[in-house]
């Protein structure tokens, strides 16, 4: 049976507030994993691990957090922002991410602030809808 996205986004809130160890109310649409919640990289394991295990689905590492693999490709980064390329690089690994403001200063430094709460739930609709 389909998920509605209110139901998506109640689970993907239970997954961070259980890897997380964060309060229910911090786990807002728009809260990013690392600003706003403290995930540290370490977490995104967990966090990936426990979203398969709650929807039953799997996700590969780098297709829900693709930023690790745009750092280590000088075509995509000079002096701290994003090519042209690397933001295209970007829009095609991370569809389910809005980077619309990222685009205007796309500072690597930044990249943490598109992992949201909202984002991941886009991520599972898609994942859900495309099964």
């Amino acid at each position: 049976m389909a998920m509605s996205r209110g139901e998506i986004l109640e689970q993907v809130q239970e997954v961070m507030i259980d890897a997380l160890g964060v309060d229910d109310d911090e786990v807002a649409p728009e809260a990013t994993l690392m600003g706003d919640l403290g995930a540290e990289s370490i977490d995104f394991l967990d966090i990936v691990f426990r979203l398969e295990k709650a929807f039953g689905i799997k996700i590969p590492r780098e297709e829900l957090f693709p930023a690790e693999n745009l750092m280590n490709d000088s075509e995509f980064i000079h002096n701290g922002k994003l090519t042209e390329k690397g933001l295209a690089e970007l829009r095609d690994k991370m569809p389910h991410t809005d980077i619309t403001e990222f685009e205007k200063d796309p500072d690597i430094n930044k990249l943490g602030d598109l992992f949201t709460v909202n984002a991941i739930v886009n991520y599972v609709e898609n994942k859900l809808n495309a099964a």
